[in-house]
């Protein structure tokens, strides 16, 4: 048993002082007491929180960062993407691996401690099955074990270029597979982790196979996690209406998701479905900087929260792996479309940055686990996984912060990276600001990118 002390804690009901927490040899938060003074016999910590899910991730990505900015004034997401396609020919599964352990890392070091990835890049090049059809998802897994990392894998399937069963281009050959190999690919994966499922997009996957893979789910898999790409550009939206004569959330909606379901983006939505979408009970997995970069739009936050809406955040295409920075690009382009201030901000809970981090804890949980949340982290509670991360608080921009002041000035004070020690799954995988394998990943990571891109 590993006994902690926290001189503040952010606990379910709130901030906690003299908070002790025990954790189990499974990595499980067995007992959680509060007003308990410091003794020898518990590790001292100062300000802790509940470490984040980062409920959006394409590890590949990392390598593009800042590389695609070069452009002409007609530039969009399909722009882009022609520049992603010509990137991806390359990549092979050892390469995926240490590009992953970089970024995972990283993750960690912000304060990250749970990732779903959302892993579309299965094939060879040309569109041919590795010998081990699982190497890729193999090589994703791997690295998160090497990072200490806590992993929802969303294998994803992707059929087809457009809607309507448009054939892949080539560059697409990578991602295609059929329903039979897919669900082959769950099944190989299941001995080594609890996959999760992902349909890229409903343009990427034919409405039959969403019901063949549920099915599947319904028999196998439980109540895991359910991700899909929906609503991201405008242009997405006014295809989907070509196709079926309904925008892409509303279809959706009206398939029955529920609360297991996470609708990554969600950018354009209706008020019927912003209140739909709510009432459902999914989260809206929101990607603020990449949804920045790629010029996708706005979420409708305010809507969303008044509604009672879920939501999460991830780091997409990883231009940022801050989770305070996709708080705070969250908030202020609500502040820049509303020209007000403090949307996020409610009648239960006045401050902005304490909403947002309590909302994302929730809705990260339930976006990585599925609806059962036992053994999940995001929360500090007897039952839940030890995913803690330590605030240094000696910096400057929160010294003398009251506990409802805390989070607003982690948000909204600077750019400095606050996180000093974080535990993974009762492990401590980040001391002082420092991962044990961060030199050779980084080595690694710098070779890997100069034989990609030269």
């Amino acid at each position: 048993m590993t006994l902690l002390h926290a001189n503040r804690a952010l606990l379910p009901g709130g901030w906690a002082n003299d908070v002790r927490i025990a954790i189990d040899g499974h990595g499980l938060i067995a007992t959680v007491d509060t007003d308990v003074p410091a003794s020898g016999d518990l590790q001292p910590m100062d300000c802790v929180l509940p470490g984040i899910a980062n409920i959006h991730s394409h590890a590949f990505q990392r390598a593009l960062a800042g590389r695609t900015e070069c452009g002409s004034e007609n530039d969009s997401f399909w722009t882009w993407r022609k520049l992603l396609y010509r990137f991806v020919d390359r990549i092979n599964p050892e390469q995926m691996h240490q590009i992953a352990t970089q970024l995972y890392i990283e993750m960690l070091k912000a304060g990250y401690t749970t990732v779903a990835e959302f892993h579309y890049l299965h094939h060879q090049a040309g569109g041919q099955a590795y010998a081990d059809p699982a190497a890729m998802s193999h090589a994703l897994i791997e690295a998160a074990g090497d990072a200490g990392i806590q992993l929802t894998l969303l294998p994803a399937l992707y059929m087809q270029g457009g809607f309507g069963g448009a054939p892949a281009e080539a560059a697409q050959r990578r991602f295609v597979s059929t329903v039979d190999g897919y669900l082959d690919l769950l099944s190989r994966l299941s001995s080594d982790t609890t996959p999760g499922i992902a349909f890229h997009s409903l343009r990427a996957v034919a409405p039959e196979a969403i019901d063949e893979v549920m099915s599947w789910r319904s028999d196998n898999a439980g109540n895991c996690p359910v991700h899909i790409h929906a609503a991201e550009q405008s242009g997405e939206v006014g295809q989907c209406l070509a196709w079926s004569g309904m925008r892409p959330v509303e279809w959706l909606l009206n398939r029955g998701i529920d609360a297991s379901w996470c609708i990554v983006h969600a950018t354009h939505l209706t008020a019927d479905e912003i209140g739909a979408l709510a009432s459902s009970g999914a989260v809206a997995g929101l990607c603020p900087t990449t949804e920045a970069n790629l010029g996708d739009g706005i979420f409708p936050l305010a809507e969303y929260l008044r509604a009672g809406g879920h939501i999460a955040i991830g780091s997409d295409s990883h231009v940022s792996v801050s989770p305070i920075e996709e708080l705070r690009w969250l908030e202020y382009t609500q502040r820049l479309e509303h020209r007000q201030r403090n949307i996020a901000a409610g009648p239960d809970q006045p401050h902005t940055g304490q909403r947002l981090v309590e909302a994302v804890l929730a809705g990260g949980a339930r976006a990585t686990e599925g609806t059962d949340e036992r053994g999940s982290g995001g929360h500090i509670a007897a039952g839940y996984r030890a995913d803690l991360v330590e605030i240094d608080t000696r910096h400057p921009t929160l010294v003398q912060c009251a506990d409802e002041d805390l989070l607003d000035c982690l948000v909204f004070s600077g750019n400095h990276n606050p996180v000093r020690h974080v535990m993974s799954g009762g492990r401590w995988v980040i001391r002082d600001g420092h991962h044990e394998l961060e030199n050779r990943a980084e080595s690694h990571y710098r070779k890997t990118l100069a034989a990609l891109l030269n």
